[in-house]
């Protein structure tokens, strides 16, 4: 009796070989067809981070309008009620409530309304939005301001 030698032979190894590195290849271009369609992550977290520092900011204004002083730039520290925030835009740079551009944010864009609306039946509602971008990226939350202190 002879005993066949085990293993493998050229051909064999060869034909593995293409198999595997065809599939790892697929694999690859998915990875990277997957990275390319996501959003950067530090950006979607600063968008995220400004907006809801923003809708936060304009939420906690009392409902009713009151006089006040135009402000200066893109200060906000003028603004009294919820409604002074309506038409608030900023174009590459955000700033902070006294209207000091934060260097680490050059290119975001802010934009809110304020417009009033019904929210399960209260008529007296505002509704306010804030929009942040920057280059292909873009981001809105909203939020509502009710009446509920007067």
């Amino acid at each position: 009796m002879h005993a066949r030698p085990r293993g493998f032979t050229l051909v064999e190894m060869l034909v593995a070989i293409i198999v595997l590195g065809i599939g790892l290849a697929g694999l690859l271009a998915a990875f990277g067809a997957a990275g390319r369609g996501s959003a950067d992550p530090v950006v979607h977290k600063q968008l995220l981070a400004v907006a809801e520092g923003l809708l936060e900011e304009a939420l906690t204004k009392p409902y009713a309008a009151a006089a006040n002083t135009a402000p200066a730039g893109c200060a906000r520290d003028s603004f009294n009620d919820v409604q002074d925030y309506h038409g608030y835009t900023t174009t590459g740079s955000i700033c902070a409530v006294d209207g000091t551009a934060v260097a680490a944010l050059a290119g975001y864009t802010v934009s809110m309304a304020v417009v009033p609306g019904t929210l399960g039946g209260v008529a007296a509602g505002k509704r306010v939005s804030v929009t942040v971008s920057r280059g292909n990226y873009s981001l809105q939350l909203v939020g509502w301001r009710l009446d509920y202190a007067s």
